[in-house]
């Protein structure tokens, strides 16, 4: 990144590295959090974001025969979607911190042979479950940090991993899935569902994705709890700022096709009159497709019958609008398993907080569950298996955002544009922190807002993630950790 202090290792905060069980070749680790400031609110079910911090990893591959190459990946530490809890937001924010300075050290230390997607896969096999164990228990019998958290501040790593190798190679990350990059074929990596006649067997992640990729692909707007939507709401406190505060004016700056309607889940009458409220402006300003999404606060799928069979009887239009429905029942699936196929025999249902990897997905379709909502804040890895044998098993996909500004939202628009999802993907970033991306919005002004109800991924070229950093000026705070 040019004149930024992301070239820089400051001594002061540089640590010695932990020694490699495998090799004496490691990769080279530092991390940095950025803060960012929300321009509106946004609920996340009985929460509500005004902040966030993002962890920024720098991982340097280095292979056999010395060459290497530096990589990055950020993602959001969204503290109430990973974390809903009754814990103070800054007890959760620092215990977040903390642990993604644990896995900079425990990434420091592992050998840097072979491909990203082995590597990735046994660290999340192996090692993270055990680093979060000891995490939770330095905490004294405090409320334990869940493994959607853990996923979430792993994911910089694991992002910055891929795009170090495909750097190194000269090529892009979506080259990298098959032979001869890779040799390890799914088999080693996933499982088919029981009875089904799928077979990983001589099956690479390249044969998955949609080749050539789109350079454009629709844009999913979000309604959030707490969005305007009529001018009788405003109290004169909205920022001024030259941002839309109004969703009608969303809709018509950005040519908005695809709205996603956040509920409550826990009354029934504020969901239905909210779904209608934005339907029927929907409706008025040509928008294509609906999607509500219940955020995990739902325990019978009555609840979320009544509203769809409700629609179809009152407003038959706008329930055909309705392209999917988003994760209405707890993210503990294992804990929770509810059957669903009466909420996916009237739409398709997505499983996004629950599909924390594909043997959640593979139980999630066991209970009905119809459709996988992707995430690279779940790590690259993860997002790439899952992909994998959802779409060998036959379910649709989605690729959904944890409102990513910066850096974070190159590789989930990237992984949307080459999965093939229902329809684009999810991008909110420019809603609620757009100026928190304004260098990388120089660069690529087509990722960071969206036009004709679309953003633009053509900008994006060179190898690794095409972040292009040599052209994006961002002066970085100093690194938390470094591991050189």
């Amino acid at each position: 990144m040019r004149t930024s202090k992301q070239n820089q290792a400051p001594q002061a905060q540089t640590l010695q590295r932990p020694c490699a069980k495998h090799s004496n070749i490691t990769l080279g680790v530092s991390l940095h959090f950025l803060p960012v400031i929300a321009r509106v609110p946004l609920k996340f079910g009985t929460e509500t974001l005004t902040q966030v911090t993002c962890a920024r990893a720098r991982m340097v591959y280095k292979d056999a025969s010395g060459r290497s190459a530096e990589g990055w990946g950020e993602t959001p530490l969204s503290v109430q979607w990973v974390w809903p809890s009754s814990l103070p937001y800054e007890e959760r924010h620092v215990a977040l911190k903390d642990f993604c300075i644990c896995l900079a050290k425990a990434w420091a230390g592992v050998a840097s042979n072979g491909h990203p997607l082995e590597i990735g896969h046994d660290f999340l096999e192996r090692r993270l479950p055990s680093l979060l164990q000891e995490f939770n228990r330095t905490r004294g019998g405090r409320e334990p940090m869940p493994w959607l958290a853990a996923l979430v501040c792993c994911s910089p790593f694991d992002i910055a991993l891929y795009d170090a190798y495909a750097r190194l190679h000269d090529v892009s990350v979506y080259d990298i899935y098959a032979p001869p990059f890779l040799k390890t074929d799914l088999s080693h990596f996933i499982s088919p569902a029981d009875g089904s006649d799928v077979s990983f067997a001589g099956r690479y992640p390249a044969e998955f994705f949609v080749h050539p990729r789109p350079s454009r692909i629709p844009a999913w707007h979000l309604v959030g709890g707490k969005d305007l939507i009529d001018p009788s709401e405003l109290t004169g406190s909205e920022p001024q700022d030259g941002y839309p505060v109004l969703l009608r004016e969303w809709i018509r700056r950005d040519g908005l096709t695809c709205l996603k309607v956040k509920a409550r889940g826990n009354d029934a009458a504020w969901d239905y009159d909210r779904i209608v409220r934005v339907g029927r402006m929907a409706i008025e300003e040509g928008v294509r497709w609906l999607s509500c999404d219940f955020n995990c606060t739902v325990t019978d799928p009555a609840y979320v019958n009544a509203i769809l069979d409700q629609l179809l009887r009152d407003e038959p239009r706008l329930y055909g609008m309705i392209l999917y429905v988003e994760q209405p029942f707890p993210y503990d699936l294992e804990a929770n398993r509810i059957d669903v196929h009466s909420v996916s025999a009237r739409k398709p249902l997505f499983m996004d907080e629950s599909c924390h990897d594909w043997r959640l997905i593979r139980l999630g379709r066991t209970l009905g569950w119809s459709g996988v909502a992707l995430k690279t804040c779940k790590t690259q890895t993860g997002a790439i298996l899952s992909l994998c044998w959802a779409k060998a098993h036959g379910m649709t996909l989605m690729v959904q955002d944890l409102s990513n500004p910066m850096l974070a939202q190159i590789p989930h628009c990237l992984l949307a544009a080459y999965a093939g999802t229902i329809m684009g993907v999810e991008t909110n970033g420019m809603q609620f922190y757009p100026e928190a991306s304004a260098a990388e919005a120089r660069v690529h002004p087509g990722l960071y807002t969206r036009r004709g109800g679309c953003v633009d991924l053509s900008s994006l070229r060179g190898s690794g993630f095409g972040y292009r950093l040599d052209e994006i000026v961002r002066h970085l705070p100093d690194p938390a950790v470094v591991f050189e």
